[in-house]
């Protein structure tokens, strides 16, 4: 299995955990800042980094039924948003393989 190592993002805008400053996403990756998650404000992401992914489970959200996972921080397990497996509503097709991260739960790192 070996040793998982941390990814650098280069960028001027970076994103990390809150708690560890672990960088999670590149500001230029962000789909849509119209996003409300747990703690309220949240951005959707097209890709982020240093990241476990929990069990994937359905939930119900304010645009309707989704498949979801949590997604913490591989550094300190601290859950940071979740990733969208699958959208049931055509709507709502373009969040499938996309990521939300919370703003409480993360800081800009640089």
């Amino acid at each position: 299995m070996g040793l998982a190592y941390n990814i650098y993002l280069n960028s001027k805008r970076i994103y990390g955990c809150k708690i560890c400053k672990t960088h999670l996403a590149d500001h230029d990756e962000i789909i849509s800042r119209n996003f409300r998650g747990q703690h309220g404000k949240a951005f959707l992401f097209n890709s982020v980094v240093n990241v476990q992914l929990g069990e994937a489970g359905e939930r119900n959200m304010i645009t309707g039924r989704h498949v979801v996972r949590d997604i913490s921080c591989r550094q300190c397990k601290e859950v940071v948003g979740w990733k969208y497996d699958r959208a049931y509503e055509s709507t709502e097709k373009y969040k499938e393989g996309k990521y939300i991260l919370e703003q409480e739960l993360m800081c800009q790192v640089s």
